[in-house]
């Protein structure tokens, strides 16, 4: 995404697009992996004096539950990332070395039997981790 992409999406949901949030859209569009939020508040916190962690990660995870960036659980922790172009339901693989992902449309909700009748199941994540081909040798 870019970052005029990001702002346009978290303004048309009623996001106030501070200068802050703007150095974290242009952050987020130039990276091309993930970002920890404690590399996020590092970088921002070169521009920004006053700025705290708290801060960074609260807007980190508005982000992600406006759909703007993605959370990933890596076994060093939660890392972050634009949203990726895929439009449709689909699940990752990612390297577990040079982290680069690769989106595939097969969803094992679809597979899933046994679900309690009284569990309504309304979102979901699913990620495989490894070793990309390259990674392997």
């Amino acid at each position: 995404m870019k970052a005029e992409e990001i702002t346009r999406a978290m303004a048309e949901q009623g996001m106030r697009i501070t200068d802050q949030r703007r150095t974290l859209a242009e952050l987020f569009a130039k990276s091309d992996g993930y970002v920890t939020p404690k590399a996020v508040y590092d970088i921002m916190g070169k521009t920004y004096g006053g700025l705290s962690f708290d801060t960074v990660y609260r807007n980190l995870r508005i982000m992600h539950e406006m759909g703007v960036l993605e959370q990933f659980v890596f076994e060093d922790g939660i890392k972050f990332r634009a949203r990726c172009s895929e439009t449709h339901h689909h699940h990752h693989l990612i390297c577990l070395q040079c982290e680069k992902t690769i989106s595939f449309v097969f969803c094992p909700m679809d597979e899933v039997e046994g679900l309690p009748e009284d569990f309504k199941a309304v979102k979901h994540k699913f990620e495989i981790y490894g070793y990309c081909k390259d990674c392997q040798k």
